[in-house]
């Protein structure tokens, strides 16, 4: 005899908690999808705002103790999902190599104080320079991963990662000049 699958209703009701989490920064997770895809220079995006944060909840959904978790750790970790979701899509565009190159999936890099994009980059790029940042300093990594992609303030970030806001503010200063110097060679 086989065991019985799990009650629906069990299921459901042991990720309503992760739901409500989730409910709770769409709105957050989705403004900032839609930041992240303005820098997007190829003629059809394949992910709107809506699909990215659809997508990095798919990544997430088969976690329900994520609803343990506070509200700024859940966005660090929504933020590294749409990170995921962007190298994926970066990646699978650049394996279709079309006539005159890859098309690029570019995110926006650098915002000026208006609130326009300066200048955008290419997500693969960035995701391999972060990953090298990660290995000379994982705070200042976790820092740009938590403000670009996950859109945390600096006193979040400084709670989150249990430092002070100075210091958030000179790892965000130090990676974001490291990483231009890395984007541009």
């Amino acid at each position: 005899m086989t065991p019985s699958a799990p009650d629906t209703d069990d299921r459901f009701a042991e990720r309503q908690p992760l739901d409500d989490l989730f409910a709770l920064v769409y709105d957050e997770l989705r403004r900032l999808a839609s930041a992240v895809r303005r820098g997007d220079g190829s003629a059809t995006p394949t992910l709107t705002p809506t699909a990215l944060v659809n997508e990095a909840w798919l990544k997430m959904a088969p976690s329900p103790a994520l609803a343990q978790t506070s509200r700024i750790h859940f966005k660090r970790i929504g933020a590294r999902a749409m990170r995921q979701v962007l190298v994926e899509a970066g990646r699978r565009r650049s394996a279709r190599k079309r006539p005159g190159g890859a098309d690029l999936v570019l995110v926006p890099y650098d915002e000026d104080h208006d609130g326009r994009v300066a200048e955008s980059i290419d997500v693969l790029a960035l995701d391999e320079a972060l990953q090298d940042l990660a290995r000379l300093s994982p705070r200042q990594a976790a820092v740009v991963e938590g403000k670009y992609f996950g859109g945390l303030e600096v006193q979040e970030l400084a709670d989150a990662l249990k430092v002070s806001a100075s210091t958030v503010r000179n790892d965000w200063r130090l990676a974001r000049a490291w990483l231009q110097l890395q984007l541009k060679r």
